[in-house]
């Protein structure tokens, strides 16, 4: 199994959205075959990590019901692992019957946008199946998460969300060395809010869990260069994703997985 906390180099988690709507890609992989194709082509890409996401959680989307998000997910989970059994799939879900589900069908992780609060059963899940959790942070819900979000300390109210919600993991059973932490880049943020997120990432190395960063075709991209719409923030996808390496943060969730894994290795090489 992947370490999430001890990994010597940056982690690519690559994107599969079996949804119609989500922001960056909705509708082009909704087919399950266009998925497990797409899936195995960023493998080959470089990603070390698959996400899987039958759920959009973009600002003002439609929670669809657990039974439609498994009918989406499962097969491609199922789809992938039998030409790449090998494959590190994680599951973006904040249900639990999905994440028992996905687990049962050999998801390795679970990626919670809610941090396993939106659903009672969810901690429980977890720590019986002993697989990493993916802990977010999130204002709201994605129906009103951009309805003007305020803080009033933003990395302080974040940090200490999560630093509970790292003990609500660990009173349930879950070890410290399974649990990641995912500031929630667009989550019920402001382009301030991201920005400040994106220049104190190292404030939440301070947690001593795995440290993911999500900042892949994300809005705030446009609102630094406006009339870039989603497909075309590669470059403002990579200038986070180079903040983010270059403090310390050990998994990237990315739509373009051959790109940045190219960054990466450019990076490295100035490194020495």
């Amino acid at each position: 199994m992947i370490s999430l906390f001890k990994a010597k180099h940056p982690l690519i988690m690559g994107v599969v959205n079996v949804t119609p709507d989500s922001f960056s890609d909705g509708g082009q992989f909704i087919d399950t075959d266009k998925a497990v194709a797409h899936g195995l082509r960023i493998l080959e890409e470089g990603a070390d990590i698959l996400d899987i996401g039958g759920e959009s959680t973009r600002p003002n989307a439609v929670p669809v019901t657990p039974e439609q998000e498994q009918a989406r997910i499962l097969p491609v989970i199922e789809g992938i692992k039998a030409v790449a059994p090998n494959a590190v799939i994680s599951v973006d879900t904040r249900n639990a019957n999905t994440m028992q589900k996905s687990i049962e069908c050999g998801a390795d992780i679970i990626n919670d946008i809610s941090a396993l609060t939106h659903d009672s059963e969810a901690l429980n899940v977890i720590s019986k199946a002993q697989i990493p959790v993916i802990l977010m942070h999130m204002q709201g819900t994605p129906e009103t998460m951009q309805d003007n979000p305020t803080y009033n300390n933003i990395i302080e109210e974040i940090y200490q969300y999560l630093e509970n919600r790292i003990k609500a993991c660990e009173q349930s059973g879950i070890a410290r060395h399974m649990i990641a932490v995912d500031p929630g880049i667009g989550f019920g943020k402001t382009l301030e809010d991201n920005l400040k997120i994106l220049n104190n990432l190292k404030k939440f190395k301070d947690l001593e869990v795995a440290f993911l960063l999500g900042a892949s075709r994300k809005s705030f991209i446009e609102k630094i260069c406006p009339n870039t719409p989603a497909q075309d923030r590669l470059a403002g996808s990579l200038a986070a994703a180079i903040k983010g390496v270059e403090a310390g943060v050990q998994i990237f969730r990315v739509h373009d997985v051959a790109e940045t894994r190219q960054a990466f290795d450019v990076w490295k090489a100035m490194k020495g």
